[in-house]
């Protein structure tokens, strides 16, 4: 709620309701998904040159980590009077929407089997909401890495055929979250 005072403009604490919910969760799909896409082409048309091994290696490895948990974040910037608990929130479900979008292409598309792509789905949401809380800490940057460290081991483990260490990986980003989430408070945060 935003209201004025002695030509001031205060913006008012409030809690995010389900129509909010709702918007971050499609967020992760029709903004994080089309910025991943474009930012992936982009990267791309850098290394057309190269075997296709190291292309794929490059891509999904190093590539897809790095513009995958900037798009997640990127709706996240828009925050305004929430808690840390909120934003949280809303990193989780930013992080949801992209990794349905992904898991639909996945095992639609592609033909993955379900099982095999359902723990990307919660990987995604569980370190979109990483990011967020470092976003609520003034540590965005450092969590955006870890997020980025944790997404790098989990695709470098899938490329390598290693199922045990993506799943390690995965659980160990989900315990993460959870850990974070605990740390939370409904502090309000001030806008910037």
């Amino acid at each position: 709620m935003v209201e004025q005072r002695n030509h001031l403009i205060v913006i008012k604490p409030h809690d995010v309701g389900w129509r909010e919910r709702i918007f971050f969760l499609i967020s992760g799909i029709i903004v994080s998904i089309p910025i991943t896409l474009f930012l992936s082409a982009l990267g791309q048309s850098f290394y057309d040159f190269l075997p296709l091994i190291y292309t794929q290696v490059i891509s999904i490895v190093i590539l897809a980590p790095i513009i995958e948990e900037f798009s997640k974040a990127y709706p996240l910037f828009y925050r305004y009077s929430l808690t840390e608990r909120n934003l949280f929130i809303l990193g989780f479900l930013v992080g949801l929407g992209f990794g349905i979008t992904e898991f639909i292409i996945y095992v639609g598309i592609y033909g993955a089997p379900f099982y095999v792509r359902l723990p990307g789905l919660f990987f995604h949401a569980a370190s979109t909401s990483l990011i967020a809380y470092g976003i609520a800490r003034n540590k965005a940057l450092q969590y955006y890495i870890l997020a980025v460290f944790l997404h790098f081991g989990a695709n470098l483990a899938a490329v390598i055929d290693q199922i045990i260490p993506v799943m390690v990986i995965t659980f160990f980003t989900y315990f993460l979250s959870w850990l974070t989430y605990q740390k939370t408070t409904e502090r309000y945060l001030e806008p910037k």
